[in-house]
């Protein structure tokens, strides 16, 4: 079977939304390694691997904002597509404690064949949608691990990340905090924005709305809280975006 490094869904919607899931899979492709990064598989069902439960979110907010998605199909740790192409951390040594036994010795001609069997044909899937329509609108969906090992807990429960380009993020920042039972990050657990990222690539580089949602980890594990969440935010989605200007 040849491998897919993308999964569409809903490419035939008509609505201003694009939801991405950057990080959906911990998939290994076989001509990486054999398939195997030489890490245990407790580390690969970790947060380094992936953005767990943002894949079912994605697609689950997809439905209900009548707009595509596009999933990634390899791990962050194959190559990381939110990254620009000349990004330090774009092919990871080490990433939270772990080190990565079969990226450690990676040079620039192992990186570009991920480059080009896995970066850039998402990448380019995720034009082709982003140009379906002259004002398209990306939301960028993420989840983040409720502690770095040695570091703090994390309170957030949703993070809204941004770069330059507030139109949105402040937007939703403002129905958000109208929710009586959330704490929210404003650009937290991190900031949003490094050169060549997705969001800059295919958004802020356009001009087009944009807003990068994270969700703590262990809220969306499930599919049952995938959906609650999901059923949550669409609507204080919609609203935010009816408040921003075009």
């Amino acid at each position: 079977m040849t491998y897919q490094p993308f999964f569409e869904y809903g490419t035939t919607r008509s609505s201003r939304w694009t939801v991405t899931s950057d990080h959906a899979a911990n998939t290994v492709p076989d001509f990486v390694n054999g398939g195997d990064l030489g890490i245990a598989t407790t580390d690969m069902a970790r947060h380094i691997a992936f953005d767990i439960g943002a894949a079912g979110l994605a697609q689950m907010l997809g439905d209900l904002l009548d707009g595509p998605v596009i999933c990634s199909n390899f791990s962050r740790l194959v190559i990381d597509p939110n990254r620009g192409a000349n990004d330090p951390t774009l092919l990871m040594k080490l990433y939270d404690g772990t080190i990565i036994p079969a990226n450690r010795h990676a040079g620039p001609k192992e990186q570009e064949k991920r480059m080009q069997a896995c970066y850039h044909p998402y990448h380019s899937a995720l034009d082709t949608l982003m140009k379906r329509r002259a004002d398209p609108v990306l939301l960028s969906v993420h989840s983040f691990t409720p502690q770095l090992k040695g570091r703090p807990l994390r309170p957030w429960e949703i993070g809204v990340l941004y770069a330059d380009d507030t139109r949105l993020s402040s937007s939703l920042l403002d129905v958000l905090r109208a929710e009586p039972d959330l704490t929210i990050g404003d650009n937290e657990p991190y900031t949003g924005h490094l050169p060549g990222d997705a969001v800059d690539t295919h958004a802020l580089q356009h001009g087009h709305l944009n807003v990068l949602v994270e969700l703590r980890n262990d809220l969306i594990e499930t599919e049952a809280q995938q959906q609650d969440w999901a059923t949550r935010l669409a609507p204080l989605l919609e609203k935010a975006l009816a408040r921003t200007k075009h």
